[in-house]
């Protein structure tokens, strides 16, 4: 079955505190992962709040990632956005889960956009192949 795109929501708990806590960090290790799974970068975005917590999404031209930090929990939500199939995602998400460090991560992936028209063309895709949902333990 094909689909206009994949998301895979990664839960990181048991994530380093202070890492969680360090907008700049946590904006480098986004962007690491970004580029190390083959994205283009177009744009990003980081906020630091108070008492403790950071948001960023990194914009790239085949999707995005987003991050949303709870350091008093040693938790975080990721957000890996990709169309195509020219990107790594999986990358993004060793990258990601190795730099935090945490210790219990999960991995969702929901295939987006699938459509029911048969023999369809995805003029958006370098390549066509038939990707599977599915929900990944690390």
């Amino acid at each position: 079955m094909n689909g206009l795109g994949r998301h895979l929501l990664l839960e990181l708990r048991e994530a380093e505190p202070e890492t969680l806590n360090d907008v700049e960090e946590i904006k480098r290790i986004l962007m690491k992962a970004a580029e190390e799974a083959g994205a283009t970068i177009i744009d990003y975005t980081f906020r630091k709040f108070s008492p403790q917590g950071v948001s960023g999404v990194v914009v790239i031209a085949e999707s995005h990632l987003s991050i949303h930090t709870w350091p008093e929990y040693g938790y975080a939500a990721v957000d890996i956005f990709t169309c195509g199939d020219s990107l790594k995602p999986e990358k993004a998400v060793s990258i990601i889960v190795e730099a935090t460090k945490s210790k219990n991560p999960m991995v969702i992936e929901v295939k987006r956009g699938i459509l029911s028209y048969k023999n369809l063309k995805y003029p958006h895709k370098t390549c066509e192949k038939d990707a599977k949902t599915a929900s990944i333990v690390l």
